[in-house]
């Protein structure tokens, strides 16, 4: 079956996240070492957005780096890192090509300088873009942002700015690194591992979650198109009944 043809253009997810994960057992099956994985998975992240800019996606957020990782071992972590500021500097004519703008979310000061560095630099070149906007969540974990989330509302709280009596799922809404995107239609997971990792507990709370066994770097478009079909099938009630939403 041709997935694309079968896409309804009516019914896209606004807001795409992928949560990519399979690069080191692909390097694995190849009898390479883990970080040829990573470097094989760069094809598949500029292929991935390429196609979400093409079918008219509105936000894709991409899970590149989270606060655990930084526990694996150091040559991984430091060429992951090497990785980020050379695909930054490599795929800057992709993002603008496309009209794509880049932001990052998580503890982003915890990145290298030369990270931070190159990172800002092409978030300030793409901020104008506007046909999609990528988002890649770096040195993030979900449990981090709401303790950050909770800790700025208590300041304001104690400042007066906020009565506790108002805070509301908006008021949470608003202080989240994601304040400026909506909630997370499609959640999609490589290398057939069935759990969320830690990843946008709070924006996926009626995200449709897809799993595929395809490792990241083998992931093409023709995949990212059966999970978007995929997505169309599914009947998305948000609590309601199913005879609410017809």
């Amino acid at each position: 079956m041709d997935f694309l043809d079968e896409i309804d253009q009516h019914k896209l997810p606004k807001h795409i996240a992928v949560i990519m994960d399979g690069n080191g057992r692909w390097a694995k099956n190849q009898g390479l070492l883990r970080v040829k994985g990573h470097k094989k998975g760069t094809k598949a992240v500029r292929e991935t957005i390429e196609a979400c800019a093409e079918l008219g996606v509105a936000f894709v957020t991409l899970y590149a780096f989270s606060t655990e990782n930084w526990n694996r071992p150091k040559l991984e972590v430091d060429t992951l890192m090497n990785l980020l500021v050379s695909s930054l500097k490599k795929e800057i004519k992709t993002l603008q090509d496309n009209n794509i703008s880049l932001s990052a979310i998580g503890s982003l000061n915890n990145l290298p300088e030369k990270a931070q560095r190159e990172l800002k630099e092409v978030i300030e070149k793409t901020k104008n873009n506007t046909r999609l906007k990528l988002t890649l969540a770096l040195s993030y974990g979900s449990r981090e942002e709401l303790v950050k989330t909770i800790q700025d509302i208590s300041h304001k709280v104690k400042k007066n700015l906020i009565s506790p009596h108002s805070i509301n799922e908006s008021v949470i809404k608003e202080h989240l690194y994601t304040h400026d995107m909506p909630d997370v239609d499609l959640l999609i997971r490589t290398s057939g591992e069935q759990r969320i990792s830690n990843f946008l507990l709070w924006q996926i709370a009626y995200a449709e979650l897809y799993f595929t066994p395809v490792l990241w770097p083998d992931f093409t478009r023709k995949h990212l198109y059966e999970a978007i079909y995929n997505y169309q099938k599914r009947e998305r009630r948000f609590g309601k009944t199913s005879e609410q939403i017809n």
